[in-house]
């Protein structure tokens, strides 16, 4: 495992990449099937890293918070042939953990680097124009045995709901490095 920090790539109001990705359920989306949201969160994320796996319930808590307003996408960037990764994996992993929301398999990590995703979980949090307004953490307890104190992402949804401005909008994150297909 390579612990890796999220990167900058796409800077504050850059436009969210379009894409056509296959999810579980068996269907192809892009971008524009999301839209009708207040919002757009996309969260790069793997089956395998122990930093997604100890943030999933946060997540899904997020989704059942926020999933009636924003838009809620988990893209796997991760080689399907490496351990743990895969269609039929990523199913069962979904399943789980009482995803509730599309998760895509970006086989040839085209996707992750297009949006500059360096690392799962990589949050991306996108205005219903598709202009990013925050890159970065799920909640402020980067490692897996950390206690959560502040849900950093669950604020920043709040606030562009309520039309506001999410002041550092850059706030990396942690986990491990995407292990993207050679």
């Amino acid at each position: 495992m390579a612990k890796t920090p999220s990167g900058s790539l796409m800077q504050k109001g850059g436009t969210a990449p379009d894409f056509s990705l296959s999810g579980t359920d068996g269907r192809t989306y892009s971008l524009s099937d999301f839209a009708g949201k207040e919002g757009i969160f996309i969260l790069f994320m793997c089956n395998h890293c122990p930093y997604v796996k100890a943030r999933m319930a946060e997540v899904v808590a997020l989704h059942q918070e926020f999933g009636d307003k924003i838009a809620f996408i988990g893209v796997n960037s991760s080689d399907p042939e490496y351990p743990g990764e895969g269609m039929e994996l990523m199913k069962a992993f979904a399943k789980e953990r009482g995803m509730e929301f599309p998760y895509l398999l970006d086989q040839d990590g085209a996707v992750a680097k297009a949006y500059g995703a360096t690392c799962t979980p990589d949050p991306f949090l996108f205005t219903k124009d598709r202009k990013l307004v925050f890159h970065g953490r799920l909640v402020d307890a980067l490692e897996p045995q950390e206690t959560v104190r502040e849900r950093t992402m669950s604020k920043a949804m709040q606030t562009i709901l309520i039309g506001g401005e999410i002041e550092q909008w850059f706030n990396p994150s942690l986990g491990c490095s995407i292990k993207f297909k050679n």
